[in-house]
């Protein structure tokens, strides 16, 4: 008698007990198999995500920064997915983490744009190691590319250090993009003087073998200035001869219009004396 009213007890807690977990089963099952293949997607995305930037020439510490924090925040939000998916209460630690994260964010205002900056500057590269940039009111050779700033040498020798917020955001100008650069030499010359001359004398200094002969050199009469007239050399150099080519320009054009009989006249003022006649 004892016997069966346990056996009775028995079937009617099962009957109780089968239904809950056959049902939590079927969801832990699910959420298992949901974490193994959004773990797996997740790496293998990541994976694609780092063979990209690679493509792209990002630097090394750039593509492993990123794909890590696209990698822990994806499973970050597989978990809490999964977690839903079994009955877990998710809201409460979702506000939580998202209140925590506008506090860091709000208190790394100004580290987070840096590191923005740094980021798109290292995935776009507007400029590399070794280029001569003008941004943010300096110029000089890039030394280096960090996440949160760019270090410049000056032309004296000198350390810049620039937030790269302020430089992601302003104008960058790359002397050393392109292959080759024009050459823009203005000369004075005397209002008396023979200005074909004068255009001859420059084109014979551009036969120099730095200047490109394609786009070939031209001279050309750009202004007529108060005390001059101006004649500009207009040239192709290679970028990393222009400066050379400027100072050579700088130094020889004033013997060789010397040498030719053109003056490079000082500045001049014409003073008009105006004599008022005396009251008598």
């Amino acid at each position: 008698m004892d016997l069966n009213a346990e056996v009775d007890h028995l079937v009617k807690a099962s009957q109780t007990w089968i239904p809950m977990i056959m049902e939590y089963g079927s969801r832990v099952l699910l959420a298992v198999v949901t974490l193994a293949i959004g773990w797996w997607l997740i790496n293998k995305l990541t994976h694609k995500m780092g063979r990209l930037l690679a493509m792209r020439n990002a630097d090394l510490a750039l593509q492993s920064f990123v794909t890590s924090i696209v990698n822990i925040v994806l499973k970050i939000m597989l978990v809490i997915s999964v977690a839903s998916m079994i009955g877990v209460e998710t809201t409460s630690f979702v506000a939580a983490i998202a209140a925590a994260g506008f506090a860091i964010g709000m208190a790394l205002q100004g580290s987070l744009t840096n590191f923005a900056g740094g980021v798109l500057i290292l995935l776009f590269r507007p400029f590399r190691i070794g280029d001569w940039i003008e941004a943010q009111g300096t110029s000089g050779t890039v030394d280096s590319i960090q996440i949160f700033h760019t270090v410049l040498r000056t032309g004296d020798n000198k350390t810049v250090i620039v937030p790269n917020g302020i430089l992601s955001n302003g104008i960058i100008t790359n002397t050393n993009r392109q292959p080759t650069r024009k050459v823009v030499f203005d000369v004075g010359v005397d209002y008396e003087a023979d200005l074909q001359k004068a255009r001859e004398v420059l084109l014979e200094l551009a036969k120099d073998p730095r200047v490109l002969a394609d786009p070939a050199a031209v001279a050309v009469v750009s202004t007529l200035g108060d005390s001059s007239i101006t004649v500009s050399l207009r040239c192709w150099t290679k970028t990393a001869d222009y400066w050379d080519v400027m100072f050579m320009l700088n130094e020889l054009a004033r013997d060789r219009l010397k040498g030719a009989g053109i003056d490079i006249p000082f500045p001049q003022r014409v003073i008009r004396v105006m004599q008022e006649p005396v009251a008598k």
